[in-house]
């Protein structure tokens, strides 16, 4: 499958490549997997090589319909596997440009916050609003891609905007107030003071870790800030070697990666809203933390 453009090459590829990482980023907004959208990628670019390109009108839209049916295969199989995963399931980190944290739209749509979200939704309903709302695709070409009516899309996208907006972050902080919350959490954990935790912990915090049954996370998600607290203080992770902590940026937010003795050990991603950490996203399932040492680009469009 190609992944840079090359010169001379044929159209088919040419356009694919240019046209990769918003194929990417879709599967990846319905999946929550780099992994399975790399598959979702490799079987759309099998099919998309046996299409006369003579009769497509636009291509883009023609991949993004191929991709969405790859997707929505694949999340109706993972789904049934999440059903068994050990523990709380997270999303797989992405490492990001920081400049991706200036748009707030993708963002937004791949923060860890709103991909557990999506994760309640059918999949049907996540590749409608999906396609919708984060890639403002039109009503009949998501019927083409969903097999669907277009009337019946659009009573799908409703229902699953309402769905969504019932759980979304309540508001939006700009990336210099998000990381200087991230900054602030970071010298919480060097200090272990208790009151520094709870000045940064909004009262209905609630921390979510994913070990996948390979390194040890909370088996339930964590909420409030007094229990939130206790749980880092009450030596999750001092117990086990020496913890540091570097900046960085997941999913097109501010993070943090979490060394133990020097070992790469997870990466933390936090909800931030009204310059309070809301949500705690700690990933320390070593099959997930692959794409957090180069950058994945994203784009909606």
């Amino acid at each position: 499958m190609p992944s840079e453009p090359t010169t001379g090459t044929d159209p088919a590829t040419e356009t694919f490549v240019a046209h990769r990482n918003l194929l990417f980023t879709v599967a990846y907004e319905m999946l929550g997997s780099a992994a399975d959208a790399e598959d979702v990628l490799q079987e759309t670019w099998l099919r998309w090589t046996g299409v006369d390109l003579e009769q497509v009108r636009d291509r883009r839209a023609y991949l993004v319909r191929i991709t969405t049916r790859q997707a929505l295969n694949r999340l109706r199989t993972v789904r049934r596997r999440r059903e068994a995963y050990v523990g709380q399931w997270l999303p797989e980190p992405l490492l990001t440009a920081p400049d991706v944290a200036e748009d707030v739209e993708l963002t937004e749509s791949v923060s860890m916050a709103m991909m557990l979200v999506l994760e309640t939704l059918t999949p049907t309903e996540r590749a409608v609003f999906v396609l919708r709302e984060v890639f403002e695709v039109g009503y009949d070409e998501i019927a083409a891609a969903v097999d669907k009516t277009p009337a019946a899309v659009r009573q799908i996208a409703h229902r699953a905007r309402r769905h969504v907006d019932a759980r979304r972050p309540r508001t939006t902080v700009s990336a210099r107030e998000a990381r200087a919350v991230v900054d602030s959490f970071r010298r919480a954990l060097e200090t272990r003071d208790p009151q520094d935790f709870l000045d940064l912990l909004a009262p209905d915090v609630v921390l979510v870790s994913d070990g996948g049954g390979i390194k040890r996370a909370a088996v339930r998600p964590v909420l409030g800030a007094d229990k939130v607290t206790r749980f880092y203080l009450g030596g999750s992770l001092k117990a086990e070697a020496e913890v540091t902590t570097e900046p960085t940026f997941v999913n097109g937010s501010p993070a943090l990666a979490v060394f133990l003795d020097g070992e790469l050990d997870g990466v933390m991603a936090m909800r931030v809203e009204d310059c309070r950490i809301s949500g705690l996203y700690y990933v320390r399932n070593p099959e997930k933390l692959g794409r957090v040492a180069a950058e994945t680009p994203l784009t909606l469009r």
